[in-house]
């Protein structure tokens, strides 16, 4: 964080100072990291005790204290020989604190701030923009998935007087959510990938989806950019409400950044990247998945924006080893590959998994999917889950394995819709299922793990790989 005293972080929290042995020194400065877990705290650093659903920060006081934590914000006084700024509430005075921290940042140097949405591929992309970015200047972005109204602002508190972008991945899972995160921060560049019926049921459907992700668009300034996928008619529609210009990505001829001749393999994914002045780069993405060809394009798309070199935008996209951890991972290789892609699961993305597994490896290796429940789908949940199995049986998947209740429903969609003797099987738990696999897979197998991190198949994932690692 920037350089603030002890007085001025009170005054934009509106909280007050409180030492419990009355020795406050308003005039301290402070300039660490700020965090909510005690667990990350280093000498100088910030400690903001936020109260949660099974455990309270408050309680971690001491912990902060002793790692060396030098002043906590909190909701209430303790007795540990810190200083405290007593607010409120936490959540909003951490969002206080990082509209100012940006503001003056933003008065005295040239940020960029940089804004990812949608119901797929945000952190996949986020991790792109930010490698661009970080080749260009001082660049700061969320570690894993800080991506709502406590992860966003402790990402923007991280920003420094030289910091020159800030890329932020901005999740929700109902409408306001996003607006909420605008309004502490206004975007320079605005990014939506497309919209789904991830957390559809959070959000009470897709229209409800539709308003949510549509704020991204509209928190971003008056001479800012909005980067589309012009292949989504759900996002194409969002450009009425692009204060400035769009960009537009896609695989169609709509787009102004554009993919061609795409070709997916177990090593990667290949394609010709055009630009908009004309210029066509071939480039070999080492990422599993032909739809990260659209987050790769994004990232593109905000290359543009920012004037990036072509020829930087390709290295960025060669030298990238994977998406994300549990997304899309290749493991194993002794005899069976496991492609681990159980750290969340939509429709589309299930979808376009399954997908990818049916066209990597050779005709003759045998393709065997692993698959969980899809949660937070609501209403939409069983017909959803009906129309992964059809695509299952269409696919012609050679095994199919589904685990877990939640998941039940495909199982007998699938044996309805294929008539299989076999090759569909149901497993209550992650263990029943290892054990079987374990008794079936054969060399040459290829083995897709797919599920929503609720259903815990990502750890199944791994065990399978570990088991076939060379």
């Amino acid at each position: 964080m920037i350089s603030l005293t002890l007085a001025d972080m009170a005054s934009i929290t509106r909280g007050r100072l409180f030492h419990p042995t009355g020795e406050v020194i308003p005039e301290m400065v402070v300039s660490g990291l700020v965090d909510t877990d005690s667990r990350e705290i280093g000498p100088g650093d910030i400690f903001v005790a936020k109260p949660g659903e099974f455990t309270d920060g408050w309680n971690f006081i001491a912990d902060a204290y002793a790692a060396g934590a030098v002043v906590v914000v909190a909701e209430r006084e303790s007795s540990i020989a810190i200083p405290h700024i007593i607010v409120d509430d936490v959540v909003i005075a951490l969002a206080d604190l990082a509209r100012e921290v940006v503001a003056r940042v933003r008065a005295g140097g040239e940020l960029t701030v940089i804004g990812i949405t949608g119901s797929n591929g945000k952190t996949t992309t986020k991790n792109l923009v930010a490698d661009l970015c970080s080749r260009l200047g001082p660049t700061v972005w969320p570690k894993a998935s800080f991506n709502n109204e406590v992860g966003a602002p402790l990402t923007m508190l991280r920003v420094r007087h030289d910091t020159r972008y800030l890329v932020l991945e901005l999740g929700a899972s109902g409408v306001g959510h996003i607006a909420l995160l605008t309004d502490i921060v206004a975007l320079d560049i605005g990014v939506v990938l497309m919209v789904g019926l991830a957390h559809a049921g959070e959000f009470g459907g897709m229209e409800s989806t539709i308003i949510a992700k549509t704020e991204l668009v509209q928190g971003i300034r008056a001479a800012g950019t909005a980067v589309l996928n012009a292949d989504d008619p759900n996002v194409a529609r969002m450009a009425e409400n692009a204060p400035g210009d769009v960009v537009w990505f896609g695989r169609g001829s709509a787009a102004t950044v554009r993919a061609s001749d795409v070709d997916t393999a177990l090593d990667g994914t290949t394609f010709n990247l055009h630009f908009s002045d004309g210029e066509t780069l071939p480039v070999r993405f080492p990422v599993l998945g032909e739809h990260h060809v659209m987050n790769a394009l994004a990232m593109a798309a905000v290359a543009e924006v920012l004037g990036a070199p072509h020829a930087l935008v390709s290295d960025v996209l060669a030298t990238t080893s994977r998406a994300e951890r549990w997304r899309m991972e290749v493991m194993g290789g002794k005899g069976v590959v496991v492609i681990n892609d159980a750290y969340n699961a939509s429709p589309d993305s299930m979808a376009a998994a399954l997908r990818t597994l049916a066209r990597v490896g050779e005709p003759s290796q045998r393709r065997v999917a692993v698959l969980g429940e899809m949660s937070e789908l609501g209403e939409f949940s069983g017909d959803e889950h009906d129309a992964i199995a059809l695509l299952v049986v269409r696919l012609n998947i050679d095994v199919l394995v589904v685990v877990g209740a939640g998941a039940r429903r495909l199982f007998i969609s699938s044996i309805n819709e294929g008539s299989w003797a076999g090759e569909s099987v149901f497993f209550e738990s992650a263990d029943e299922a290892y054990d079987y696999l374990m008794t079936i897979l054969r060399d040459d197998d290829i083995v897709l793990v797919k599920s929503s991190n609720s259903a815990g198949l990502r750890f199944l994932g791994d065990k399978l790989g570990e088991a076939f690692a060379c």
